[in-house]
């Protein structure tokens, strides 16, 4: 059964980097996989959108249909979203059903603004960036996440490493 992980959690929290390592992991088992990033997707795919409700909901649905094609060709998806609400990762495991495999990158917002690689925590601090998760709009912690991953502790190959063991577990159960 073809997957596609569903990486959630706030911005900074260490989505890409956690969806790197289970590409490179992947590819250690001799399997590919495909990471849909979401500043990648943003910029292209979904450059019409905004951080409204609407346009996040919109960008999840586009996401998840373009990793329930390529699943049906055979292909392992790797979304890297944050997805900050629950009705958005409903509408990705709609999509998706089965195969998908929600991972909640967990990671408090202290942490994940004093990382900010790309100065977005600060500009929308100074109120540039409206609508930011985490502080414009709320992040809802997934209820139902098949991994819980703690990326101000553990590290990314570790836990890369983990999740393709419990999935690999599904899926000969």
């Amino acid at each position: 059964m073809t997957k596609t992980y569903w990486l959630t959690g706030l911005p900074g929290s260490g989505k890409t980097t956690l969806g790197l390592a289970l590409v490179a992991e992947h590819c250690k088992r001799e399997k590919s996989a495909v990471l849909l990033d979401g500043d990648v997707v943003r910029a292209g795919l979904c450059q019409d959108l905004g951080f409204s409700v609407e346009d996040r909901t919109e960008n999840v649905r586009r996401v998840a249909e373009t990793a329930k094609i390529l699943n049906e060709h055979g292909i392992v998806v790797i979304c890297a979203l944050v997805s900050p609400m629950e009705s958005h990762r409903e509408l990705a495991s709609t999509i998706l059903k089965s195969n998908l495999f929600q991972v909640f990158v967990d990671c408090s917002a202290q942490v994940c603004a004093s990382r900010d690689p790309k100065g977005l925590w600060a500009k929308a601090a100074n109120g540039e960036i409206p609508d930011w998760t985490g502080l414009g709009q709320d992040y809802e912690r997934p209820m139902h996440a098949d991994f819980h991953y703690l990326s101000e502790i553990d590290d990314a190959a570790g836990a890369a490493r983990k999740i393709m063991n419990q999935t690999a577990t599904i899926e000969t159960l």
